[in-house]
């Protein structure tokens, strides 16, 4: 069975920094493209950010690009977002997502190409 489980989230003040973390099981970690998405109260779910399954390539949201890093340890079946200068606006609660990709640099944007989901952690930013 498949887990994907995310950690990290919390209160923070506006400028600050948090890392997320997302820890997998029951898959073979290196074959997933891994997303990270955020939806926020009354909002739709929103692409943050993506890492291919090679590591070579990043993709972010132009909202986050310059402030968000994703990253991921292949020999730990986990991926990271960190997070630094946050917002209020970025306050959501934050999704990994996990796609079995064929092409090892390349990870999507759109969520309905991820096969597993994460519960979410929740990410306050206070002004």
């Amino acid at each position: 069975q498949v887990h994907l489980v995310e950690s990290g989230g919390g209160l923070v003040q506006a400028g600050g920094s948090l890392r997320l973390s997302c820890a997998t099981s029951g898959l073979t970690f290196v074959a997933y493209a891994m997303g990270w998405f955020r939806q926020a109260p009354g909002k739709e779910r929103e692409f943050v950010g993506a890492i291919s399954r090679s590591t070579r390539n990043t993709y972010y949201a132009d909202s986050v690009k310059g402030r968000f890093t994703i990253s991921r340890d292949n020999a730990k079946n986990t991926v990271y977002l960190q997070m630094n200068s946050l917002k209020p606006e970025d306050t959501a609660v934050y999704y990994c997502a996990a796609d079995l990709n064929h092409h090892s640099g390349y990870a999507p944007s759109v969520s309905d190409e991820y096969d597993y989901w994460g519960q979410g952690t929740q990410v306050t930013v206070s002004s």
